[in-house]
């Protein structure tokens, strides 16, 4: 299990990122995404992340058959880029429906969380990576343009780490 720091550091990073795009792969092999609002007030200890969905959409059915999944966060203001490789599963539980639920579910889900359609998904996430860049645009620029003149990869753009959290 990865150090507590590695959840508190991809929390961060996506905690005020509203959407994720789910990729998952269709019946045909092809990758497919679609924007998700994760649930979650924090990444738990078994690094999880949780959504809601419709049981009677495509992908329900397309998690049900290839539960290998990613979901990708950014903030281009922030220069901060999170991608999650993990497994998707579904929990039927309806205390943690309610535990999760917000005002804002309640506009695809009006039932509430007793909602029938309403699918608790969650994502372990596995593998995570992370690009988060501190320096200023202009610095950037500037060791960019520096790179370009010297035929030499910029460096020092900002933390890049990659992460096993199973």
């Amino acid at each position: 299990m990865a150090h507590p720091d590695t959840h508190a550091k991809l929390w961060e990073l996506i905690k005020d990122i509203r959407f994720g795009m789910l990729t998952s792969r269709g019946p045909d092999g092809a990758l497919l995404s679609q924007p998700l609002t994760a649930q979650n007030r924090d990444i738990d200890q078994d690094a999880t992340l949780y959504f809601f969905i419709s049981k009677t959409g495509e992908p329900f059915a397309r998690l049900q058959a290839d539960p290998a999944v990613n979901v990708s966060f950014a903030d281009p203001g922030a220069d901060s880029y999170v991608s999650l490789a993990g497994t998707a599963f579904f929990i039927d539980e309806l205390k943690r429906k309610h535990d999760l639920w917000s005002p804002m579910a309640k506009a695809w889900f009006p039932n509430g969380p007793a909602d029938p359609d309403l699918a608790l998904l969650a994502v372990r996430i596995g593998k995570a990576e992370y690009w988060d860049v501190k320096e200023s645009k202009m610095t950037q620029l500037f060791k960019m343009a520096k790179a370009a003149m010297t035929g030499e990869r910029p460096h020092n753009l900002g933390e890049h780490q990659e992460l096993e959290l199973s």
